[in-house]
């Protein structure tokens, strides 16, 4: 689920804070959702433990 997105400055244009109940849930979310988006190029995924 997006919780939150900003724009930003520089290198990239966007951070997208996504909420995963587990990794593979994340990687479903960022491969079948984030990256069918036509004008996204490409995506980096830094991972937070709470």
């Amino acid at each position: 689920m997006v919780v939150s997105v900003h724009l930003v400055y520089g290198i990239y244009d966007l951070i997208v804070q996504i909420r995963a109940d587990d990794l593979d849930t994340l990687k479903k979310g960022v491969t079948e959702h984030l990256r069918s988006i036509e004008k996204i190029r490409s995506t980096m995924t830094m991972i937070a433990v709470e």
